[in-house]
Formats: structure tokens, sequence, C-alpha cells
């Protein structure tokens, strides 16, 4: 599953056992050469689908990583892209690929900032229009999503758009199901046996209860068919694009 470029068994044993932040520190010079960076075809799929919304003026990467998603937002947003992640190793990574500090419209493409906090407790006011999160949903807990949710709506101005893919579950009793049954099973032990925790849940994360806690935090819901992945056995689609407007806009309808 890994490049030859990526983190051994040994670097990754020692990260599962670190915090969440400890852990990205040590993973972050390889993080891009492992599956748990989002593909680019998935990056690519979202930028797609938003573009007929856009242009937009400043956008946020939630949970930004090594600054992958962020490419999405340079071809989405005129004024400002901005990173935010609680891990220093992964925001270095990120400024060394996309540079900081250029002025807006200096080169014809939108100022680029990383800043270290947690998505929990995010350091803005309502200065954005498009926040996107890819892949890192995983690593809240059920009962943390009203609070992560209605901090996203704070930071957004009035008619922002919260967007991000998500999967459909893989069919029960398909190798993927038993695969992440067994993953979640395993980082429960961890969990239940070692401090600090490593979150990474990904099967808690169901359509249902995001679309359900969205709406309590004052969004309302659009779902985007991801095509390029094509439809399940029953006609659903394999992926979508959540797209959350926040709902006390006069304007939006």
């Amino acid at each position: 599953m890994f490049t030859p470029q990526g983190p051994t068994l040994r670097e990754l044993a020692v990260q599962a056992l670190s915090s969440i932040e400890h852990g990205y520190d040590l993973l972050a010079p390889k993080f891009d050469h492992t599956p748990f960076r989002t593909p680019d075809a998935i990056l690519e799929a979202v930028g797609k689908a938003l573009a007929p919304v856009g242009p937009f003026g400043a956008g946020l990467d939630l949970c930004c990583g090594t600054g992958a998603g962020m490419e999405v937002l340079r071809g989405l947003c005129r004024e400002s892209v901005t990173g935010v992640d609680i891990s220093t190793g992964m925001l270095a990574v990120g400024r060394s690929r996309l540079g900081t500090g250029e002025p807006a419209g200096a080169s014809g493409a939108p100022a680029v900032a990383f800043v270290r906090a947690d998505a929990r407790a995010l350091p803005f006011g309502p200065e954005f229009d498009l926040v996107v999160s890819f892949g890192a949903f995983g690593h809240f807990l059920p009962r943390e999503l009203p609070g992560l949710f209605s901090g996203v709506h704070a930071v957004l101005r009035p008619g922002g758009r919260f967007a991000f893919p998500i999967m459909a579950p893989p069919r029960a009793g398909s190798p993927w199901y038993w695969a992440l049954l067994g993953f979640d099973t395993v980082m429960r032990v961890r969990n239940a046996v070692r401090r600090p925790t490593f979150v990474m849940y990904y099967r808690t994360f169901r359509l249902v209860d995001v679309r359900r806690e969205l709406a309590r935090a004052g969004f309302r819901t659009e779902l985007h068919p991801l095509t390029e992945f094509g439809r399940r056995r029953d006609g659903s689609p394999r992926a979508r694009m959540i797209v959350a407007v926040r709902e006390d806009d006069p304007a939006v309808t």
C-alpha cells in the first residue's frame, strides 16, 4: 500500500501509539506517500463540483494537513486561502509546498496562510465564504460533531458554504467492510489501554448523522453525487459531496 518513500511499519506503529498531534508531526515528512492522503481524484472531483458555484472570496481548509485540499481552494478563491491544522509538522510541509504571505492579486493567485489551531476551537470570525475538509472527520467522536459544525458555521459569512466529500459505506461482508471493522476494533482496543487516545473511527461518520447535526448547527444541506466514482448496486452514488449553506442569509432560498 505504501511507496518506497513512505513510512515503515515501525514508524506507523510509533505514530499510532502517540497522540493525534504528535503522531502527525512524526508522519508529516512522509504523509503524502501514504494512502491516508486524500486521493487526487477526490480532490479534483470536489473542485469540479464546486466550480459552477464560485468563484469564492476567502476559503478555509479545515484540518488541512500538508495542504493538498488548499490546491483545490486556490482554484476556487480569489482573495485568500487559509489552512488550519493542529499538527505543526503537517503545517510545515504545507508551507514548503505552497508558500505563504504573498498578497492577493500579486501573481493573480489568492494569498496563502497556515494557522495552527484545534478545529474544535477555530480562532476566526465570520470571514470565510467557503470551508472545505478532506478525510479528517474520523478524528472526531460523534459527540464532538455539534461543536465542530457550529464552529464552522461561526466562521462563515452569511451565505457561505461548507463542503466535503463523503463515501458510501462498504457493502456488509465485503473485504472493505471487514477491513474497516478490523481497523476500528484495533483502534478501540488501543485507546482502551493507552493514553493519550488516537481517535480515528471512520465508520462512525454516517450520512444520516452528519445531515442531522449540520441542520442543528444552522445549515441547509445539499447532496451532490460525484459521478466520477460510479454507483452502487442499488443505484446510489459511491461518493457524494455535501454542501452545507449557512442558513441565516436572507438571500439564500
